[in-house]
């Protein structure tokens, strides 16, 4: 973490929790590493010495006696650090006891408060956890981390058997909304497995959609030899389906035409990552089914 010239040691824990190397801390509010005494010592020293003062240090004493042990990425010993929240306090209190005169003279302890100011500083551009996070990469995981939770809660590692998930009426409100004619058990134009996937699949969830690509083999011809659905976990991501084609039946019922339904359908249900779709010019003629 780099604010300025001063430099500390972060990580990122296996549970999130963001932590400070202790020497890296101690280094970084100007404490001295010399003379035999640890990080943890030096600063319960100094916080010992202002509360005798009567400045209110936050309880620092106590936290600065409990370091967390953890093991760093490259292995070897177990290292000392602390919560990331620690240091602001720290600068908060030193700043705190220079402005009331209890800081002490001299260059060291004036360096001392000039150090808390800068990075105190800092904390209030970025936030301290926003700075460990960019340090480290994290803020890239927990993005990741976060994606993969919703596909694990979509998306199913094994593929569900067949069932009729899309209603019939909902191929019937397309043709509707397109002016073509409608004939039961007759064959749809390869263009409504794309409109499908705008419709549904890539409103349903970030990711899911391409998720569900990979999953599913292809015939050499390159047509799915599943369903997309058949790849939906059972207590989440079906229902979801459900609860989605039935938002968007009601959509189709109550548009007149294809232009009033996807603008319908763009303000309500927005496909994830993606611009709104233009508005469809007032002369716009769908295509007919045979040109799709």
């Amino acid at each position: 973490m780099r604010i300025g010239e001063i430099e500390i040691p972060c990580y990122v824990l296996a549970d999130g929790t963001r932590v400070l190397a202790q020497r890296g801390l101690q280094a970084g509010i100007g404490l001295s590493q010399g003379g035999g005494k640890t990080g943890s010592r030096r600063i319960v020293e100094l916080m010992s010495e202002l509360a005798d003062k009567g400045v209110d240090v936050r309880g620092l004493i106590a936290r600065a006696n409990s370091p967390i042990r953890f093991i760093p990425p490259h292995g070897g010993n177990p290292a000392d650090g602390y919560d990331a929240t620690i240091l602001p306090d720290i600068c908060a209190v030193l700043i705190d006891a220079q402005q009331k005169g209890s800081l002490g003279k001299g260059k060291h302890r004036e360096h001392l408060a000039a150090r808390a100011a800068q990075l105190q500083h800092g904390f209030a551009t970025v936030g301290i956890i926003a700075l460990v996070d960019e340090a480290t990469g994290y803020q890239d995981f927990r993005q990741r981390d976060a994606l993969a939770k919703i596909l694990e809660k979509f998306v199913a590692k094994e593929l569900r058997p067949w069932v009729k998930t899309f209603p019939s009426e909902f191929y019937k409100q397309i043709y509707r909304l397109n002016s073509w004619t409608y004939t039961e058990g007759s064959g749809r134009p390869g263009v409504i497995g794309h409109w499908t996937n705008n419709i549904v699949y890539k409103r349903l969830a970030p990711g899911v959609l391409d998720e569900l690509k990979r999953l599913t083999p292809k015939y050499p011809g390159g047509d799915n030899k599943n369903k997309l659905f058949q790849r939906l976990t059972d207590d989440f991501g079906h229902p979801k389906l459900k609860e989605h084609l039935a938002a968007v039946l009601m959509l189709m019922k109550y548009s007149p035409n294809w232009r009033v339904f996807m603008d319908r359908l763009d303000h309500e249900f927005p496909q994830w990552g993606s611009n709104m779709m233009l508005p469809f010019p007032d002369n716009y003629d769908p295509p007919s089914e045979t040109a799709a």
